[in-house]
């Protein structure tokens, strides 16, 4: 009777062990993780039934969110940084960061409306000249394509004039040319052969042969705009701004021989050819119209 006793405790015993072992191992849910991000959607968003969301998690407005879908200002997506934009919409970073009082440029915040354009106006532009901006191509960073803007010269008061002032001079509301701007007497940038031509979905451009060290070549005249390696894909690149509409990229230099803000003659050595994040040497050659890629054989000549 005693041993039945005994048999029975331990069985209560290992029958509760098991229940509790059989708890800790039940599947569970995932464990809830805090949500960092500034915002719970990108701005425009909306909730079933509601507003378009323009505020972070803590519901204080996003920065410039008031001038969001405004020709010329960028909404920042996940991944952007100051140097990317700045790429994308032809800007020197520099620039951008003081358009908008950035006091720490590697600190902006998704949804974060930036201007890509210069200020128009101040202290001495002229009330009656009009805007003459005109809406450009979107590009595939940017929601709102970012206008070019035309030179507006202010009226300043003839010296010596006796109480008379000229007459305020306006830009002319044609802006400039799509001609003019296309009209740069392309080259091409290396001398290797093509091993990969344009595809829309797949190659933004063309990748050219070479040896490492090559030169690579301005396609034509231009302003350095980019010269790094911040931007993946591109390793070692160099971007060149030719006027408002056009825009060259060349990327996975071994050497870069120019610098941002740099003026560069068509022709003009601009970096030696590499193999910088790529599987070869080469150079990868993009041109940019209004900030999306086009075929270069449009305007390459023939070879």
């Amino acid at each position: 009777m005693q041993g039945f006793g005994n048999r029975s405790l331990f069985a209560g015993i290992t029958l509760a062990v098991v229940l509790v072992i059989a708890g800790c191992s039940a599947p569970r849910g995932p464990a809830p993780v805090e949500d960092r991000g500034t915002m719970t959607r990108a701005p425009g968003a909306t909730t079933p039934g509601g507003p378009p969301i323009t505020t972070d998690a803590s519901g204080k407005p996003l920065p410039g969110i008031e001038n969001y879908g405004k020709p010329g200002y960028y909404a920042v997506r996940p991944g952007d940084s100051i140097r990317r934009i700045g790429s994308e919409t032809g800007q020197r970073w520099q620039d951008i960061v003081r358009w908008n009082n950035l006091d720490n440029p590697d600190l902006i915040e998704v949804g974060q409306v930036l201007r890509v354009i210069p200020p128009t106006g101040g202290s001495t532009a002229v009330a009656t000249a009009p805007s003459t901006s005109a809406p450009a191509a979107p590009t595939e960073a940017t929601t709102k394509a970012v206008a070019p803007q035309a030179s507006v010269t202010p009226a300043v008061p003839a010296s010596g004039a006796s109480g008379t002032t000229k007459p305020p001079v306006t830009a002319s509301p044609s802006g400039p040319s799509s001609s003019g701007d296309d009209d740069l007497g392309w080259i091409w940038p290396a001398s290797g052969s093509l091993i990969a031509g344009f595809d829309e979905a797949k190659n933004k451009g063309y990748d050219i042969s070479g040896k490492a060290g090559d030169p690579v070549l301005a396609a034509a005249d231009g302003r350095v705009v980019y010269a790094g390696a911040g931007l993946r894909g591109y390793g070692n690149l160099i971007i060149l701004k030719h006027n408002n509409t056009y825009l060259t990229a060349y990327a996975h230099n071994q050497t870069l021989l120019v610098k941002e803000d740099q003026s560069v003659q068509k022709g003009q050595k601009i970096a030696e050819m590499g193999n910088s994040d790529a599987d070869r040497v080469k150079l990868h050659f993009e041109i940019r119209r209004q900030g999306k890629p086009v075929d270069p054989s449009r305007y390459l000549p023939n070879r």
